[in-house]
């Protein structure tokens, strides 16, 4: 009995049964990283500049994707690369709860849960009625929309199942979204810079609703945070920091919509399911332990500096400074994961068709969001 807890906690903390086997993958993923930020600071010295114009969390993943696609990674290096993509990213999205109070959590939650929802349909409807002009399956329309709207290959991969979708429409779908995923990736920062005139909260907002997976969002938050606020630590919150919230709002509609994509599927068809589709499963747990940070934070700045009670004012500080660079540290890697994890090869398969969709979709969604922050700027004062 014990022997079987011990299994299940091992596959809850690294998602295999024996952890040593993540190291191979870890240490090439922070080889990378470091490599990243030091060409990024080589380029900042060659051109006369204080600051760099590509970030250094830019300069790992493409890094990572070199590698990935000329020397190719070791299966030994695989445990550890996946690690990073879930387990990794996940805590290093928790431990960025302490950089903001439960208030702020609260207050940019509200303001983007509108333009969420907006996003989140425009994504599905139109990608489902792109589909259907193009002549693919629903199946694959309805797949693509889901990854579009909310949540990429993991709200892909969690309503395959429910209706019953093939291996190759998963995996075109999954890979459409990638594609496009990544170049909103390292476009949109300049992109959100350009648009919001350095609106750090307009700016995560447009990041958070119109990227696809969440390691996306966090890897162009970052690199958004690196261009245009650098070491300012008077900013808060930061895009990062909206942007990673908006994209935990959109997250937790997975419960919500993947049930109801999955249920009208089966009704418009007259399919049946064997999967059942369980909503508390769907529920990313990782937003309750990044709320659980900020609660923590927001606790701590009340007692500790309010009334210097139970602990002194420079410990505190710093150990919420200590939690934000591992924070860091751990984010830097699961990006350099995301690089080594992308395989060029495989999505240059997909067909014409499937990639205009993709397109349509992220085209729509980014156009959808950039309208409804312009009409709703007057309420993005700044979040504290």
């Amino acid at each position: 009995m014990n022997e079987k807890k011990d299994s299940r906690i091992l596959n809850i903390l690294f998602g295999m049964q024996n952890p040593i086997e993540i190291f191979p993958g870890l240490v090439l993923a922070a080889v990378v990283t470091i490599v990243g930020i030091q060409m990024t600071k080589g380029i900042a010295r060659l051109l006369g500049l204080e600051k760099s114009p590509v970030s250094a969390i830019m300069m790992a993943i493409f890094l990572g994707i070199i590698v990935k696609n000329t020397t190719g990674v070791h299966r030994r290096c695989f445990p550890g690369v996946s690690f990073g993509l879930k387990k990794l990213l996940r805590l290093g999205i928790i431990l960025m709860g302490i950089r903001l109070s439960i208030f702020a959590v609260l207050k940019i939650g509200a303001l983007s849960v509108g333009i969420v929802i907006v996003c989140i349909s425009t994504g599905i409807f139109l990608t489902l009625f792109a589909t259907k002009k193009l002549g693919l399956g629903e199946r694959l329309g309805t797949l693509i929309g889901v990854g579009t709207g909310i949540c990429g290959a993991s709200a892909i991969v969690a309503t395959g199942p429910a209706i019953k979708a093939k291996e190759e429409e998963v995996v075109y779908a999954v890979g459409t979204i990638t594609i496009f995923g990544l170049i909103a990736m390292f476009l949109y920062p300049y992109v959100s810079h350009f648009i919001f005139s350095m609106s750090h909260i307009k700016s995560g907002i447009f990041l958070g609703t119109s990227i696809h997976e969440t390691a996306q969002v966090a890897g162009a938050g970052l690199m958004y945070d690196q261009l245009w606020i650098g070491a300012d630590r008077t900013v808060n919150p930061t895009g990062a920091d909206v942007a990673i919230v908006t994209k935990l709002v959109r997250n937790a509609f997975m419960a919500l919509v993947i049930p109801l994509m999955a249920y009208f599927y089966i009704k418009r068809n007259g399919a049946t399911s064997s999967k059942k589709v369980k909503i508390v499963a769907l529920f990313p747990v990782f937003i309750l332990g990044f709320i659980a940070m900020a609660i923590v934070r927001s606790l701590g700045d009340y007692f500790v500096l309010g009334e210097n009670f139970l602990w002194n004012a420079e410990g505190w500080n710093q150990f919420c400074y200590i939690v934000k660079q591992w924070a860091g540290y751990f984010l830097a890697v699961a990006m350099a994961c995301i690089g080594l994890g992308t395989d060029i090869k495989r999505l240059k398969q997909l067909g014409a068709r499937p990639f205009l969709v993709g397109l349509l979709a992220a085209l729509s969604v980014g156009v959808v969001s950039v309208i409804l922050i312009k009409i709703l700027a007057v309420f993005m004062t700044a979040v504290k």
